[in-house]
């Protein structure tokens, strides 16, 4: 198989030009934008710069993360605070669902830290926040971003039970790289994890990230577990960089490449792929939704 070119990425170069964001801009932005601001609302759209704020809440979707915002474990190509974390918030799926209503969030993904630290891993209050966004928002569409629960199942059981209407995990790079990228984090673990989702009935989906020494090779591998474990929805995206203390980009990959991936999924059997430079876990979730028969 040839593979398309990538461009080697190097710490004094500047991002591609297909890496440029164009300001966040729409009626439907400005108004969730003063809703933000006029109630002082937290979502990780805007905490994590994420390059579709205004695309997404354009849209109607917006994504929370819950558990706090310090993770226990540590990987190297997240932003995300490391330590431990704070008591758990009882009141914070009543925070959360609050939120959702007042900013008239149509499509609502939830993510949170990993919560190594709690026998639950976080489960009850990630099955509380969607009870209590239902029960504020009744029309509100729901994914969640989930972590593996160290691979306790019975945690990963309780949120599958209240059946949000996509439940995601991502395997974040190729099965080379996983030690080296997500040293707390298991490759098969994760498949498995997606494999129980899938299992229960529930729209799949899972995302990796590029740029980070992967190759062509690697990534088709990656693309094909995710599917034979019946991941339905697929998205691939360009890795950058947080901050010098992390993983560093090794590539930036072409709008070619990504195209070109977006078919190998698609005719692997994927019902939805994203891929593109600024394609993020979240990204066109609203669109996810259709049946997946």
């Amino acid at each position: 198989m040839i593979e398309l070119p990538v461009i080697p990425a190097t710490p004094t170069q500047r991002k591609p030009d297909w890496l440029r964001v164009k300001l966040p801009v729409g009626k439907e932005y400005r108004h969730v934008r003063s809703l933000v601001d006029e109630h002082k609302l937290h979502t990780i759209c805007e905490s994590g710069n994420c390059p579709n704020m205004g695309e997404c809440w354009g849209a109607g979707t917006a994504t929370f993360m819950i558990l706090g915002n310090i993770c226990t474990r540590s990987c190297s190509f997240c932003a995300v605070a490391t330590g431990r974390p704070l008591p758990v918030d009882m009141d914070e799926p009543n925070r959360v669902a609050n939120s959702v209503k007042l900013m008239q969030v149509k499509h609502c993904v939830i993510t949170s830290v990993d919560r190594d630290d709690l026998k639950d891993g976080g489960s009850t209050i990630w099955a509380e926040t969607i009870h209590a966004i239902r029960r504020e928002s009744p029309g509100t569409t729901l994914e969640t971003l989930l972590p593996d629960f160290k691979g306790q199942w019975e945690n990963l059981e309780r949120v599958i039970a209240v059946r949000p209407e996509v439940v995601s995990h991502n395997l974040e790079t190729v099965r080379r790289l996983t030690r080296e990228v997500r040293i707390q984090a298991k490759y098969d673990r994760s498949l498995e994890c997606l494999r129980r989702i899938s299992a229960a009935g529930l729209r799949t989906k899972s995302g990796i990230m590029l740029g980070l020494g992967e190759t062509e090779e690697d990534v088709i591998e990656a693309m094909q577990d995710l599917y034979d474990v019946g991941v339905h929805i697929l998205t691939l995206g360009q890795y950058l960089q947080p901050t010098k203390a992390h993983h560093p980009v090794i590539e930036w990959i072409t709008p070619a490449q990504f195209e070109k991936y977006q078919k190998i999924g698609l005719e692997m059997g994927f019902k939805y792929v994203e891929s593109g430079p600024l394609v993020r876990s979240s990204y066109h979730a609203e669109k996810h939704l259709f049946d997946m028969q």
